[in-house]
């Protein structure tokens, strides 16, 4: 049988790009497949009350959040700076990753996004960021952006975020592994683990 971890995601969310960042070498080091899977949060909180992320609705949790972000990144040696606007996500990126999730490129495509976000502190609602992101892996650029903005392509973000919330997601990041939800960046391992065979 396949190991496979589906990793749901969203751009704006912190904790999602340190996952992101070290999920595909840590699955290939185990023998673990990754299913791509970018979804929007915004519903999902909308469901639970929020009007916006938690980080913002409750001023502790956010300067908590942040500082914990940047000692993690600091341990992960991987480049950081905050975001000067948050939260910021990119439709167009997430779409290319609903539409495209299974082409070999787009785990480099992913982590461009968020190296641009959390490293370089750009604005990945801007498409001309996403499409310099595309360009630097080696993609028609152009094509890709156009593609996502035409139905049926463009859907299938939306059909992510109705399955996420089937599965019961309520965060990011999140794996789903067998069946199993993980939540959260530092289950990544025990995700893996359950791909591998672990059970309790």
């Amino acid at each position: 049988m396949p190991r496979v971890v589906q990793f749901w995601f969203e751009f704006a969310s912190t904790y999602s790009y340190p996952a992101a960042m070290t999920l595909e070498a840590a699955a290939a080091a185990a023998g673990v497949s990754v299913q791509w899977r970018a979804f929007l949060l915004g519903p999902v909180f909308r469901e639970q009350g929020y009007d916006s992320s938690p980080f913002i609705q409750f001023p502790a949790k956010g300067r908590y959040m942040w500082r914990d972000i940047q000692r993690l990144c600091a341990r992960m040696d991987l480049p950081y700076r905050q975001p000067s606007s948050f939260p910021r996500t990119s439709v167009s990126a997430a779409r290319i990753v609903a539409a495209y999730g299974d082409a070999p490129w787009i785990g480099d495509f992913v982590r461009a996004v968020y190296t641009a976000n959390f490293a370089n502190d750009q604005d990945i609602a801007d498409d001309g960021v996403i499409q310099t992101c595309l360009v630097s892996i080696g993609q028609d650029a152009d094509t890709l952006l156009a593609s996502v903005a035409q139905s049926p392509l463009k859907e299938r973000l939306r059909q992510n975020t109705d399955q996420a919330r089937t599965l019961g997601i309520f965060g990011a990041p999140s794996y789903w592994v067998d069946g199993e939800l993980f939540w959260g960046n530092e289950r990544q391992a025990d995700a893996l683990a359950w791909a591998c065979g672990e059970r309790i």
